[in-house]
């Protein structure tokens, strides 16, 4: 069952101190995106937020959870939470920095075309 756009949207405004936030669908649910960089995933209206060592010292002991079947764990942050806009804030701000840089697109190679 996908999100719930208000859900998606809902979360969008509460971490909007953590930067440049954007929201993308993918395969029936919705990835979000801070800095250019993938941090979390909404998915059935949870919000799951990449595992990162930052991440785990700022929840403490973060349950864990797959966003969707045959995933890895990632950190299912419950909704009693969502209302604390500073601190859905930092734990966003806190698993970008965390992340790498994601690698650029490469173009498509363009075929030869016969002389």
């Amino acid at each position: 069952m996908a999100s719930q756009q208000s859900t998606v949207d809902f979360l969008l405004d509460q971490m909007a101190g953590a930067g440049a936030l954007v929201a993308k669908k993918m395969f029936g649910e919705t990835g979000l995106y801070c800095d250019g960089k993938m941090f979390a995933i909404v998915a059935d209206d949870q919000l799951y937020i990449k595992p990162t060592a930052a991440g785990r010292a700022w929840i403490g002991s973060p349950h864990e959870a797959p966003p969707y079947p045959q995933a890895k764990p990632w950190f299912l942050i419950g909704g009693e939470q969502w209302d604390e806009r500073e601190w859905l804030s930092q734990l966003a701000r806190r698993t970008t920095d965390a992340l790498p840089l994601p690698k650029p697109k490469t173009a498509p190679k363009k075929k030869a075309t016969p002389s």
